[in-house]
């Protein structure tokens, strides 16, 4: 598929270069234009530009809607003012802001200015929101229709503006003083008598958020509810907006992949294609924390360093306990942060499912203890060191199940993201904490060891 991608990339650029408009509509119907998007950004330069000075509008703002953030910017560099406005009268108003948040100030400034009044309001307003909120993923081109008007006059509105939305299978029904009081499906509207009310046939149950909403709990209410839209309004009750279910879409990915990088340290900006020095900034810190962090493992093991010494087969067991309780309390993490992240549990409802994961832990330990002791018991023939490494394995999956648990929790309590980080502090935690429960037990049983 990519490599047939890219040939039809060659010979739409041929196309162009041959001014066979035809040929040019043929190749670029036949291509999704995501995927034209993608090969793009393999382009010269010089191939980019002329690309971009040779297609036409339509087709041109369908791609720069699609591509990556890096060639947007790209695009809009190949292109002066006049072009660059021709395209944003194609491309959602919501689209438009996220390209202006990625040029620089001067440019961005020097674009809004050359707007016209409405559109300049609409794009100003867009741009005062912050971008991980319902008022910074929101578009304004929506159908809004007045409670009052008939079905047959609904739809010749529909007709009219209908050309100029994103989002026409959904209708905001308002009132007098513009507040949203229901939403009518369009196929109500086609099947219902010219001469109802749409007042009559509107649902009045509906589900709205502040534009300061953080969009990954605006993305929990269009999951639970099934919505292809939601509304976003101020705060009396006045339709400023709304969010598509593809805007979620976005959303959902954006946040599984920032929980993903930061569970291990690593930002939310970076990418594979970041440079060295943008590299090293953003893992470093991260590196420093865990590299203190290591240091406190090596101190308690440290004060064990008698009880080492004469019985050499606890440095080749210690690891196996710390190791496992690691592994366990990744387990209880994921499981937490998912479950935040879905809004299934708070640190005040957090009691029942701690138990559960604390006898979860303790059970599996317990198994997993045993399995190693008989290990052990085999390869150094001392049963007490069996039992030493199977209470030590049952003490620290408790311990990684609680820390597991717990510090999720804590940071969303003090208003973190429960990602940032947290594998290094339940690491922590396991190889501290396990190191010490499996020393000091052997310290405990010194004389049944020698």
């Amino acid at each position: 598929m990519k490599n047939q991608t890219k040939a039809q990339l060659n010979q739409l650029l041929l196309a162009l270069v041959q001014h066979d408009t035809r040929q040019v509509d043929d190749i670029y119907d036949d291509v999704q234009t995501i995927d034209l998007a993608e090969q793009i950004e393999e382009l010269e330069d010089n191939q980019l530009e002329y690309l971009c000075s040779h297609i036409d509008d339509i087709k041109l703002a369908e791609i720069l809607e699609e591509s990556e953030e890096e060639l947007q910017v790209d695009i809009i560099n190949c292109l002066d003012n006049r072009r660059i406005l021709a395209l944003f009268n194609h491309i959602p108003k919501d689209t438009i802001v996220d390209i202006l948040g990625q040029l620089p100030i001067g440019k961005t400034k020097q674009l809004i200015s050359l707007m016209k009044a409405g559109e300049k309001k609409i794009i100003e307003q867009l741009l005062g929101y912050e971008e991980d909120t319902a008022g910074g993923i929101m578009t304004t081109e929506y159908i809004a229709l007045n409670e009052n008007l008939t079905i047959e006059e609904s739809i010749k509105k529909i007709k009219q503006i209908a050309p100029k939305t994103e989002v026409i299978d959904t209708i905001f029904v308002l009132d007098q003083y513009k507040h949203l009081i229901g939403i009518a499906d369009l196929r109500d509207i086609l099947i219902g008598e010219d001469s109802t009310p749409l007042h009559t046939i509107m649902d009045t149950n509906i589900i709205t958020v502040l534009p300061e909403t953080d969009q990954e709990e605006v993305s929990l209410l269009v999951s639970k509810y099934d919505l292809t839209t939601i509304p976003v309004v101020n705060k009396n009750n006045s339709l400023i907006g709304i969010i598509t279910v593809d805007d979620i879409i976005d959303v959902i990915v954006e946040e599984h992949t920032e929980d993903l990088l930061q569970l291990h340290g690593v930002h939310k900006e970076e990418s594979l294609d970041s440079s060295l020095i943008d590299s090293i900034k953003m893992r470093l810190p991260w590196l420093v924390v865990n590299l203190g962090t290591a240091f406190l493992a090596s101190f308690v093991v440290k004060m064990f360093e008698g009880t080492i010494e004469q019985i050499v087969a606890l440095s080749a067991t210690m690891t196996i306990v710390t190791g496992m309780g690691g592994n366990a309390g990744s387990q209880t993490l994921s499981i937490l942060i998912r479950g935040i992240a879905l809004g299934e549990i708070t640190l005040k409802e957090s009691l029942p499912g701690l138990k559960k994961e604390i006898l979860v832990g303790a059970f599996n330990g317990l198994v997993t203890g045993f399995l190693t002791a008989v290990i052990v018991y085999f390869i150094y023939g001392n049963i007490y060191l069996g039992v030493i490494i199977c209470l030590a394995m049952i003490g620290n999956l408790v311990i990684s199940a609680l820390f597991g648990y717990l510090i999720p929790l804590v940071l969303k309590s003090l208003n973190l993201d429960p990602a940032i980080a947290s594998s290094i502090f339940l690491t922590t935690a396991t190889d501290v904490l396990g190191f010490f429960i499996f020393l000091q037990l052997a310290n405990m049983f010194l004389p049944y060891l020698l």
